[in-house]
């Protein structure tokens, strides 16, 4: 089975960005979210940052993507993929 991992790390010109990765395995400290037939897992030091935000897959005229409304967030960049808090 797969999984869809998000996290966040440092880096990007907001201060954190977000990181999405395919894996197979979990982890002993992952949320396991499940929704629609899809699995998201997200570490414990990255939910402290991402806490009460929604995931969503947008498609539009200039490529499909995923976003993430974050409320913890304080400012963000242009591109948004990075943020801070």
């Amino acid at each position: 089975m797969s999984y869809l991992r998000v996290s966040v790390e440092g880096g990007g010109c907001s201060g954190f960005s977000y990181k999405f990765d395919l894996t197979n395995s979990t982890n002993s400290d992952d949320l396991v979210i499940e929704r629609g037939g899809a699995t998201v897992l997200v570490d414990e030091m990255s939910l402290e940052f991402m806490d009460g935000s929604e995931i969503d897959f947008t498609t539009e005229l200039i490529g499909a993507a995923f976003k993430i409304n974050n409320p913890n967030a304080t400012a963000g960049c242009g591109c948004g993929t990075s943020f801070s808090v």
